[in-house]
Order: C-alpha cells, then structure tokens, then sequence
C-alpha cells in the first residue's frame, strides 16, 4: 500500500512548501466558493458572480503595477465591483443584468490598461497569464495566513447571514416587518461574493473564478434540496476539484516529460465533469432543481 502511494504521489507532493502553500489557499478558496456559491445559485446571482470574477482581473493586474499582493488587488476592486452592482439596481431582477454587464465592461476595461501598463512600464513577466489564469505553486508561503484569514471572515458572515438572506430570497416583505434590510442583506451577500471570488481568482484565474464559485455549488442544488448537505456537499466537490487538480498538475511534470499542465485546467475539467454528472444523478434520485422556497422550508424545518 505504501510502495503504490509513494508512486502515485512521489513522495515530493506532501512535502513541497510550493504543494502545500497552493493546497492551502487553494482549500481556503474551495470552501468559501461553495458556501458562498449555493447562495448564490439560489438568489440567481450567478452572472453576477462570473462578472465579479472578470471584474477582479483588473485588480489583480494592477496589484503587478502597484507591487502590492495580488490578494489586495483581486479583493479591492471585487469589493468596489460587488457594491456598484448593489447601488446601480442588482436587486431589480430587469436591471441586474443591464447593471452587471455595465460593471463587467468597465472592469474589463481597467484590466486592460493595467496589464498594458504593466507589459511597458515594468519588467513584470507573465502578468496576464497569472492575473487570468493563476499560478498555483508560485504562491508565496506569506500568502497563507492572509487566504486563510479572509475565508474566515468570509465564513462568519455567512454564518450571520443564512437564515436572513433565505427568508429574503423567499418573503422580502414578510422579512422587511421583521425588521430586516433586504438591501443591506443584499449588499452584505454581495460582498462575501466578491471575497469568494477574489480567493478563486487568486488560485484559478480571474477568467475561470466562476467556475470555482458557481460549479460546484450548481452541481449539488440540483440533487439536493436541503440548504446544510447542499453546503456540505459542495465542499466536497470543491476541495475534490482543487486537490485533485493541485495532484494533477503536480503529476503531470512527469507525464509529459517535463512539461507540466497548468492547476487551472485540471481543477476547472474536474468541476465541469462533476457538474455534468450531476444532471443524470438528478434524475436518478428523482429531484428538480431546488428553490429557494424549498430550501429555505427544509431549513426551518
């Protein structure tokens, strides 16, 4: 058992600082995207979500530019994104499309001029590769506890926000006289989106953040109508996705002969599989797609 396992992980896997500063952040991204990101399928959020991760490109771009962490960067300018999409009408289901692609646009824009400015007024190499696509095992181990520490506050407000945020999604007016804001709850919602998206840009890629995000939260709302084993599932599948993308990416060196793919694709390929599984499962197990009413009556219930 141990001679097979040392061959499939050469030992050198576990014990990589580049492995583990990658296994890390990469889970710290994994677990927030799925809770974040059930939530988020469930408020029909899911463009927003996409738009957020392109969004976030220009600030990790300019995070190059300005020689600060790219952490900093991704998050600073989802934060701002997420707060513009609030104040320019998101929550009007007719305005959230026209408000998000406007963000979304102007984004990509601001993303285009920092990595021209990063491609001639510095000697960054590789700037948009990494800020679009990710770089795994060039994290730098300084990165951890940042990561780490952004996904707890992520979490806890969540925590906060999970039984306000369904009885917003099911009832706005019957949870506006029990003296919740639904646009504060909205705005709050849309901010730890933006923190979830920021920590999947920085391990997957500004361009492939929503994969992250709303894959395998996507995946498991279709089989399961309970909002606690729809969580608890698609953190399984996120942190399958990025493991075993991490191990992929990792093996592949010695696959094909010195030529490693990058994390990004194996962690993406896995989602989009598990995502794909999940429509025949579906009916399998006999379920619709749940609703937000269905799942906020399984959490009270």
């Amino acid at each position: 058992m141990l001679t097979w396992l040392a061959h499939i992980l050469h030992w050198s896997f576990l014990r990589s600082g580049s492995v583990q500063t990658a296994l890390l952040v990469g889970s710290s991204a994994a677990v927030v995207c799925a809770v974040i990101g059930v939530f988020t399928i469930l408020r029909g959020y899911a463009f927003a979500g996409h738009a957020l991760g392109d969004v976030s490109s220009a600030g990790g771009s300019a995070s190059f530019f300005l020689g600060i962490s790219p952490l900093v960067g991704f998050l600073g300018i989802a934060g701002i994104a997420a707060v513009s999409l609030e104040f320019l009408g998101v929550r009007r289901a007719r305005e959230q499309d026209v408000a998000t692609g406007i963000v979304l646009g102007a984004g990509i824009g601001l993303s285009a001029l920092f990595l021209y400015l990063d491609m001639t007024t510095t000697s960054t190499t590789g700037a948009a590769v990494m800020v679009m696509f990710g770089s795994m095992f060039t994290f730098p181990a300084s990165l951890r506890w940042p990561a780490i520490m952004v996904a707890a506050a992520a979490l806890a407000m969540m925590a906060i926000l999970y039984r306000p945020l369904l009885l917003c999604m099911v009832d706005p007016e019957l949870a506006t006289t029990r003296g919740i804001s639904t646009r504060w709850v909205g705005l709050l919602h849309l901010l730890t989106l933006s923190a979830a998206v920021a920590l999947a840009a920085l391990s997957v890629g500004a361009v492939l953040a929503s994969a992250l995000v709303i894959g395998p939260a996507g995946a498991v709302v279709r089989i399961s109508r309970r909002p606690g084993v729809a969580i608890f599932l698609a953190i399984l599948l996120g942190l399958a996705a990025v493991w075993g993308g991490i191990w992929m990416a990792y093996e592949s060196y010695y696959w094909f002969a010195g030529h490693a793919w990058p994390v990004s694709f194996f962690v993406v390929t896995i989602i989009f599989l598990s995502y794909l599984t999940s429509v025949p499962l579906q009916y399998v197990l006999g379920r619709r797609a749940a609703k937000p009413s269905q799942m906020a009556a399984h959490a009270g219930g």
